[in-house]
């Protein structure tokens, strides 16, 4: 790790364990604000905070990721209306992510906490909470209003192809060439699959069976994590949807026909691959390519043939 952080006059790791967290909390505040504002087409940079039913200007001293919501129980100072239980709900789980992401970096051997994938360039901290920060934004907003921003989609393409010649060790790549193609690819191969899926389902069904704000959702996705992670994260939200879409289903809060959002479960697949992704992906591989058993091998002139020998 870092040499200053080893400095043992100062607690480095819980300071920034703790500035991680506080961080994330803060950003899920604002994205509480994107979540609201952007898909009615407001500011998110004015006016500031407000009372989403008397629109009062919320103070500051009430204001305050996590804390604040827990001091007001929920409600409204000015006019005691209770805040969605959202608003705390993305503070809390942005916090959580974020300080997942820091517990990644490091350079210490050994295992890491909650065995996460560990990555070594403290850059690639600030990409992943970009990411994250992204596929929350996008996953909320679909949740109540089934459209996913671009500023989140398209925004999010050109960032992850951006950084990912800014910055290779996003693909794990050492030349900057080689993971912008990756980027690219990803791109490419992420939005292209969901695409040709989006037009059989409209061809099977008569009608649109998927949003084409997932398929530049998942471009987004390919552009900063490649195409493994597009491999994975169609298959890990396919499940996961098909789970939830049976449970409503069955509980009668869902059709058969019924729309259900599916940009959060890409969302959510694409955050597992982030923090454990690469780990489950060798697993996967060395089972379905078991590795060989330990074979002795002997000295070369014991499988020598004397081809002259009689018998």
């Amino acid at each position: 790790m870092i040499d200053f952080l080893q400095n043992p006059l100062f607690p480095w790791q819980e300071f920034f364990t703790i500035l991680s967290f506080a961080f994330g909390a803060c950003i899920g505040s604002f994205l509480n604000v994107c979540i609201y504002r952007i898909p009615r087409e407001l500011s998110v940079v004015t006016p500031r905070s407000f009372c989403p039913n008397c629109n009062e200007p919320i103070p500051w001293y009430y204001n305050i990721p996590i804390i604040s919501y827990l001091m007001l129980r929920g409600k409204s100072r000015c006019c005691r209306v209770e805040f969605s239980f959202r608003y705390f709900l993305v503070e809390l789980l942005t916090a959580i992510l974020f300080l997942l992401i820091w517990f990644k970096f490091g350079n210490e051997p050994g295992q890491r906490l909650f065995a996460l994938v560990p990555i070594t360039d403290w850059r690639l901290i600030f990409v992943f909470w970009l990411v994250i920060g992204g596929l929350i934004l996008g996953t909320f907003v679909d949740f109540e209003h089934l459209i996913i921003p671009d500023r989140v989609t398209l925004g999010g393409i050109v960032a992850g192809i951006i950084l990912s010649f800014a910055l290779p060790g996003i693909h794990e790549e050492e030349t900057r060439v080689m993971s912008l193609l990756y980027a690219l690819l990803g791109t490419i191969v992420g939005g292209g699959i969901l695409w040709g899926l989006a037009i059989l389902g409209k061809f099977i069904f008569r009608k649109d069976a998927m949003g084409f704000g997932d398929v530049k959702l998942l471009g987004a996705i390919g552009a900063f994590l490649g195409t493994k992670a597009v491999l994975f994260t169609i298959f890990a939200s396919s499940l996961v949807g098909s789970i939830v879409g049976i449970i409503f289903v069955a509980s009668n809060r869902k059709t058969m026909g019924s729309r259900i959002p599916y940009g959060p479960y890409l969302a959510l697949a694409a955050i597992i691959w982030i923090l454990w992704g690469s780990s489950m992906w060798n697993a996967y591989i060395n089972f379905l390519v078991p590795a060989e058993k330990d074979v002795i091998v002997s000295p070369p002139v014991l499988y020598y043939t004397n081809t002259s020998s009689s018998f």
